[in-house]
């Protein structure tokens, strides 16, 4: 499907919802002063200008951002794996952020400075190991990837190390603090306003370079739905192409979960809602709509954590199942949806 008018549209709802991200909240927000702020131009309250500057605008960002990552990252794993329940948590890599930040949070009281002996905040500790973390899972799905040649081995392999590093984590949990343990399962419940303005360019510039290279990706995985041997016939180098698929959703999962926790759902849905909106499991159509998708359904859930007429938030996990859950249901459920993966 190479319809304009279908991108247009969900380009505009894109619009649509990251405007009512920017004027919706505890303290609404005209449209037209919204608008004013962001050109420039002087507002009669000058709170306003704060909220949505330092507020509301980077959190739309992220949502904006992390939404597209995440969902272009289940779609290539499901890809790879030919596994319609595959999703950025599989292999571990999200277990892996979760235990850095354990092992900071729990065991380190917060901070970086018994291991380097600098003085680092406790905010960008939290992003360093969560990266760190996720980036050591990766490694060793990649080490495992060239000594495995099924990709269904491999998947269970990447479940194992998640086991395990929760199970790091259970411990963890089980002998540190009560105060230190509601910490760690605050950050598990995600969030995308924990990203500053300053911060912001770095997680916009990470994620663009990862949604570069899985767009670099489109034709070989392409060739992956007809099989492998049929990839490799056709010029593909299946180790390569699986390395690279795993390096790209690897970074795309660690940036977003450094920055934002653990997101739920988003990954696992929305390259299914993608399919059902398009019609089509050729990724030159999937991966942008794959990515439009992603952006509006983290954006929904951006608004919908937000409880009309109170002071009430949500917890970001505590809405992404009511999107997400539905429609795997319906995928398993109406499995002529899913013909492509078998």
């Amino acid at each position: 499907m190479n319809n304009p008018l279908f991108y247009t549209s969900l380009s505009i709802l894109l619009l649509i919802l990251f405007t009512v991200s920017l004027t919706y909240g505890a303290v609404p927000i005209p449209i037209d002063q919204t608008i004013d702020i962001l050109l420039g131009k002087e507002t009669d309250r000058e709170a306003w200008r704060s909220i949505i500057l330092q507020a509301r605008l980077p959190q739309a960002v992220t949502a904006l951002f992390a939404g597209a990552s995440l969902a272009v990252s289940g779609l290539l794993l499901q890809t790879l794996f030919r596994n319609p329940l595959a999703g950025p948590s599989i292999l571990g890599i999200s277990d892996g952020a979760n235990l850095g930040v354990a092992i900071v949070m729990l065991y380190l009281g917060g901070s970086l400075r018994q291991l380097t002996g600098q003085a680092v905040s406790n905010y960008m500790a939290v992003i360093l190991a969560a990266f760190a973390g996720a980036c050591l899972i990766l490694g060793i799905i990649i080490y495992f990837s060239s000594k495995v040649k099924n990709n269904a081995m491999l998947l269970i392999i990447g479940i194992m190390v998640g086991y395990l590093a929760s199970s790091v984590i259970s411990i963890l949990n089980y002998y540190a603090a009560a105060d230190k343990v509601r910490t760690f399962v605050l950050w598990g419940l995600g969030n995308f306003s924990g990203v500053s303005a300053a911060q912001l360019p770095y997680f916009i510039l990470f994620s663009l370079a990862g949604l570069l290279f899985a767009a670099l990706l489109i034709k070989p995985l392409n060739a992956l739905l007809l099989g492998e041997l049929y990839a490799a016939n056709l010029g593909i180098r299946i180790k390569r192409t699986r390395a690279f698929i795993l390096v790209c959703t690897g970074l795309l999962t660690a940036i977003t979960t450094a920055f934002c926790g653990p997101v739920s759902f988003i990954g696992l849905a929305v390259p299914h809602i993608a399919r059902l909106m398009s019609g089509s499991s050729n990724h030159k159509v999937l991966v942008p709509v794959t990515m439009l998708t992603g952006s509006c359904i983290a954006l929904l859930c951006n608004i919908l954590m937000i409880v009309p007429g109170t002071n009430l938030i949500l917890p970001l996990n505590a809405v992404t199942p009511f999107l997400g859950a539905p429609v795997i249901i319906y995928v398993i459920v109406n499995r002529k949806n899913i013909r492509h993966f078998e």
